[in-house]
């Protein structure tokens, strides 16, 4: 840990902090009953009733905990039912517990925290974009977005809540984003960003928690093969100077389904959901289509982003519209291949093998398509970094030591710095002290693996870009207003 506080810390630089992503906690005694009132208006009374009994996830241990529990180790493993979060809240600081509740303690508490300004997420009802059930999903959405509206616009100053934006069509994505921003007023919003479609009617296998997978479900990235076009939203998105960003868990799917240990489900698992919906949306083509739009990747780190650029480089070098034909396996000249068999083969290898002649002049059936990467229009590598590193950004917690990977412009191709933002996570377990989050991030640059520059971009230049790229009228009226309008200039 750092030696100095954060507040101490913050007074050192010569720059505001923004914090990218912290959180609330629903405060369920409160938010319910508004939920089933604002329910009960938009969608009647079945709906509300549901929302009182404790669907959506109102009653988190209920919808949650209490399924797995009782269920005996037998049937968790038969059923394919994951160990799902538990104690995931702060319990050993009374007076951080408070102030994820209380938006009148957090605003206190900003300057302790050695935080200027926090963009807020959603913890309890983080999944509420998930529901299955469309209409649930729906009204549960835009109630939501009428509470934390309200409740928060008193400290519009230094926190600006999320609009929570449901993606599992393109309409009721527009009409809730239209709603949100041009209604209530926000300015950031959070989309899910991969849908679990049903491969066959009456798949699955009983209900699931929000954050889980579906069985006979695929995965939906909304950027490459979607079962809808989602173009109509990015576009709208772009018009109302809105930056989407995607904080949808990884957890009960893939290989994270452990019937045993949420440790096990919970490593790693921001990062894959991230991975899947950046990797879908830059090869389907939507960062080219959309150069204006920027979308945020939160809470899971960098370090897969930086494998994922490299990866995605190597992979189009030797596999672009171009360079496949190397692989054309019309190339093979199956009369030298059996001279060398004959040449250097042995009592194991031999030439005189029945069918070995034949496999080597049996070809693969060619594809319909040849060109994998058709979506973009990439002539070097250069090009697909310039539509890759200005499009992402990503929410790096204080301890991740990736963000120092992601500033590496010596190792990552074309001098890439890949847009890492601090984001505190305050709200959620693994926040021990929400005072010590700044001073946990500023030893990347007291032990020397990130400098002064690129702190200052970590902690402010890159949430500005984010969340004001679009917008540049983001941080009127916030105290950073008048620094922000500095750095834009700039």
């Amino acid at each position: 840990m750092s030696h100095a506080s954060s507040a101490a810390i913050r007074r050192a630089l010569n720059h505001p902090v923004v914090d990218a992503d912290g959180h609330y906690i629903e405060t369920m005694p409160i938010l319910k009953p508004f939920l089933i009132d604002s329910v009960r208006e938009i969608a009647g009374g079945d709906l509300a009733r549901r929302i009182e009994a404790g669907a959506a996830g109102v009653d988190y241990d209920e919808t949650v905990l209490r399924p797995w529990s009782k269920l005996s180790e037998r049937e968790r493993r038969e059923r394919g039912i994951s160990r799902p979060p538990w104690w995931t809240l702060p319990a050993a600081n009374t007076l951080d517990r408070a102030t994820a509740h209380l938006p009148k303690l957090m605003a206190e508490r900003l300057d302790d925290m050695g935080i200027d300004f926090a963009v807020m997420y959603p913890s309890r009802m983080l999944t509420a974009t998930a529901i299955a059930d469309a209409e649930l999903r729906v009204a549960v959405c835009r109630s939501l977005n009428r509470f934390f509206a309200e409740a928060y616009r008193p400290y519009a100053d230094r926190m600006t809540p999320v609009a929570q934006i449901p993606t599992h069509t393109p309409e009721e994505a527009i009409a809730e984003l239209e709603y949100a921003v041009c209604e209530l007023g926000f300015k950031a919003v959070l989309i899910n960003g991969l849908i679990h479609r049903p491969l066959q009617a009456g798949a699955g296998g009983g209900e699931r928690p929000n954050w889980g997978s579906i069985s006979g479900s695929r995965i939906d990235v909304l950027g490459l093969d979607s079962e809808y076009d989602y173009d109509p939203f990015w576009r709208r998105c772009v018009e109302l100077r809105v930056a989407p960003a995607t904080h949808t868990p990884g957890m009960g799917w893939g290989s994270r389904q452990s019937p045993s240990s949420y440790m096990y489900n919970h490593i790693g698992s921001f990062g894959a959901a991230m991975e899947a919906t950046c990797k879908g949306l830059f090869m389907g083509g939507v960062t080219q289509r959309f150069p204006q739009l920027s979308f945020g990747m939160l809470e899971g780190g960098v370090g897969w982003a930086c494998t994922l650029l490299s990866d995605l480089i190597e992979h189009w070098e030797k596999r672009n519209s171009s360079a496949i034909h190397q692989l054309d396996p019309r190339r093979i000249d199956t009369a030298r291949l059996m001279q060398l068999f004959e040449r250097y083969g042995d009592s194991v290898f031999r030439a005189d093998a029945p069918g070995l002649r034949d496999s080597f002049a049996n070809l693969e059936p060619e594809p319909p398509a040849l060109d994998e990467w058709n979506f973009l229009t990439l002539h070097s590598e250069r090009d697909l970094v310039d539509s890759f590193v200005p499009r992402f950004y990503f929410g790096c917690e204080a301890d991740d030591i990736s963000i120092a990977w992601a500033f590496n412009d010596k190792l990552n191709p074309e001098g890439a710095r890949l847009r890492a933002m601090f984001s505190s996570d305050a709200g959620h377990w693994d926040v021990t002290d929400m005072t010590g989050v700044l001073g946990e991030a500023y030893e990347l640059v007291e032990h020397g693996h990130i400098g002064e520059q690129d702190f200052h971009d970590f902690v402010f230049g890159f949430p500005v870009q984010y969340y004001a790229g679009l917008n540049r009228d983001f941080f009127k009226g916030t105290r950073v207003e008048a620094a922000v309008d500095a750095y834009l200039r700039t």
